[in-house]
């Protein structure tokens, strides 16, 4: 009786045990991430802003829907808006906020911002709402 020749050769290494080592260090990583963030105290409660009257801060520029633009309710235009903040005080146009209506089209606010910029604005602030969730 004749053996069967034995293949030369290394057996390929199954390219699952890289896999394996790659979720393995991921896990460990977001387990010792876990641990720099502490979880909020259970006896603290959040305050409750449900009810709160919304009110925009007073220096922004207000975008509407339809990209009209309200500063401090007046209608206006970037350029009169960045004129206005330059006689007001020169060192605003360092940073500008922006509060942006939720159903204005984001190729609108792109434009709006390239204006700014092109009119002396450094720095451009977006203010949004944030939610807690629990």
């Amino acid at each position: 009786m004749r053996l069967a020749p034995r293949p030369s050769g290394r057996a390929k290494p199954e390219p699952t045990i890289a896999l394996i080592n790659i979720v393995f260090l991921m896990l460990i990583f977001f387990i010792v991430a876990a641990q720099i963030a502490p979880p909020l105290d259970g006896d603290v409660r959040l305050v409750s802003t449900a009810e709160l009257e919304n009110r925009e801060p007073p220096d922004a520029l207000v975008i509407m829907p339809d990209g009209l633009m309200k500063y401090r309710g007046a209608l206006v235009t970037p350029a009169h808006y960045v004129t206005i903040k330059q006689e007001s005080a020169p060192d605003d146009l360092k940073a500008i906020r922006l509060v942006p209506d939720r159903e204005l089209p984001a190729v609108k606010l792109i434009d709006i911002g390239r204006q700014l910029r092109s009119l002396g604005a450094e720095k451009i602030m977006l203010v949004t709402e944030q939610g807690v969730s629990r």
